[in-house]
């Protein structure tokens, strides 16, 4: 069943950044559909991450799950919202197709047979209570798409409450950081969110992800960044 996000009661602050994406009718409502890639590494969080953007509890990090199309190691599902957001007086869906890469490279052919017309969103994902400076996260971005990434990346920490027990202000950690992170920080276009390590993410902080996707869309007009397949060896 669809977990349906009810626009009624907030403003429209997001119409105004809404526009130049395609679409189709379904039932006289437009649907805008936005490919987004979790990347991160092992344990980081990203099949959380990719619940609380469906609004359900179906990423798993088990092998195989029955009703879950999987590619190699990709976990991929979608879900509409009907009735998300509202463009020029019209009411249109907003679906989610979420791939969730495993923690290995991702192979740029791979996520080209999956996300042939290009990926709208990349979600980046790590935790906040770990060291930094073995990941290979940025890599995999740069080598799948090319320096353009950035403006299509959405900065994840997870397990915030680490801070919060390290008397460490969000600001403060991104300060003392290391410098591939801080620098990322900077750069994506879609900022940066903090998780708590919460079993209710989905219910909490759904919402606020898919609204900060859709902006993050929206700024980029709703073109999806194609995968850099010719660069592959």
């Amino acid at each position: 069943m669809d977990f349906i996000a009810d626009r009624s009661r907030r403003g429209n602050s997001l119409v105004t950044l809404l526009s130049g994406w395609n679409h189709r009718h379904d039932n006289e409502r437009k649907v805008l559909t936005l490919n987004v890639l979790l990347l991160g590494d092992q344990q980081s969080g990203r099949s959380s991450v990719g619940n609380a953007l469906i609004g359900g509890h179906e990423f798993q990090t088990s092998t195989f799950i029955p009703g879950v199309s999987l590619t190699t190691e990709f976990q991929v599902l979608s879900r509409n919202f009907p009735r998300y957001f509202r463009r020029q007086g019209a009411e249109s869906d907003l679906t989610l197709r979420v791939i969730d890469t495993s923690p290995l490279p991702p192979h740029p052919q791979s996520v080209h047979e999956l996300c042939p017309e290009g990926v709208h969103v990349l979600v980046v994902v790590v935790r906040a209570d770990r060291s930094h400076e073995d990941t290979h996260v940025e890599k995999h971005g740069e080598r799948l798409f090319g320096p353009e990434w950035r403006r299509h990346a959405l900065l994840i920490i997870t397990h915030a409450d680490y801070l919060e027990k390290a008397g460490l202000h969000p600001s403060v950690y991104l300060s003392q950081t290391s410098d591939w992170l801080k620098a990322l920080s900077n750069e994506a276009a879609g900022g940066v969110l903090f998780l708590g390590n919460s079993c209710d993410w989905p219910l909490i902080r759904g919402q606020p992800l898919r609204d900060g996707v859709l902006r993050l869309s929206a700024g980029n007009h709703h073109r999806a960044v194609k995968v850099r397949t010719e660069f592959t060896l």
